[in-house]
């Protein structure tokens, strides 16, 4: 049996030593950084269950934590809240972020999470005797949306501009800001003659008998979230924004199975 001088066996335990204390000492610098906060601080939005929400119910979102700061009911103003930094992310249709960022706000649009296809769409309702039959019945009539220069108000313009509205007549179509989870009240006590609702409150409204006028079906993503352009820039270590994990989210709502996404 061979057996290598003790000098040499020293020496090789030397080196592994060496090594070891190598690897123990330059291990973290190869480690993942911390992140600098591990909250999301957002908005929610009253009797209605976000996308974002939902991503941290199913667990998409650890290790960050949503902060809950307040509810909205529109779209420009919570990215205008984005802006001044009190929260995180927001999201809003694509023409109010437009209108942002040609004013030099620093924020970026990360992904599309709403628009329309057959499972998702909003659809403006009348009452059940409601003689409102074609755009020009609108005139003179009081429309429900959730806040005005944002999509629902974009989309009944471009609505009444196609059926054949001159510009004075469309102006005579009264757009009145309502929560949406008041809309369906308003409609029925006839503080307004339509009314914009979408998800659960659209479901809710055609169970009671609403009548559908018309609505947004074709498939198309018609905002975005966004977030401070920091958070770009700054490679995701002060407010990191998990896009595939939000995407999870909705997908998981847009595709999931309809009961169990509401028992949740």
């Amino acid at each position: 049996m061979l057996h290598a001088p003790r000098h040499t066996v020293r020496s090789a335990a030397r080196v592994l030593l060496a090594g070891a204390v190598a690897l123990g000492l330059t291990a973290p610098a190869f480690a993942e950084p911390p992140l600098e906060k591990t909250e999301i601080r957002y908005q929610g939005w009253a009797g209605q269950v976000t996308f974002t929400e939902l991503a941290e119910d199913l667990g998409y979102l650890a290790p960050l934590k949503l902060k809950w700061v307040g509810n909205t009911i529109s779209g420009p103003q919570d990215i205008q809240t984005v802006v001044t930094g009190d929260i995180d992310i927001g999201g809003a249709f694509y023409g109010a972020i437009l209108k942002l960022i040609a004013a030099k706000a620093p924020i970026k649009a990360v992904v599309g999470y709403y628009g329309s296809d057959a499972n998702t769409y909003y659809v403006y309702f009348v009452k059940d005797d409601s003689p409102i039959k074609t755009a020009r019945d609108l005139i003179g009539k009081k429309v429900a949306v959730n806040t005005l220069g944002a999509h629902l108000e974009f989309v009944l313009r471009e609505y009444l501009a196609r059926s054949g509205l001159s510009p004075s007549e469309a102006k005579q179509v009264t757009l009145v800001a309502i929560p949406p989870v008041s809309g369906e009240q308003a409609l029925r006590q006839g503080q307004v003659e339509v009314s914009a609702l979408s998800g659960v409150l659209r479901d809710k409204a055609l169970d009671r008998g609403a009548s559908a006028r018309f609505s947004m079906t074709p498939i198309c993503s018609a905002s975005s979230p966004v977030v401070p352009t920091c958070c770009e820039t700054n490679s995701s270590r002060t407010i990191p924004m998990p896009r595939a994990s939000w995407w999870k989210g909705f997908r998981r709502r847009s595709n999931g199975p309809r009961p169990q996404l509401r028992k949740r």
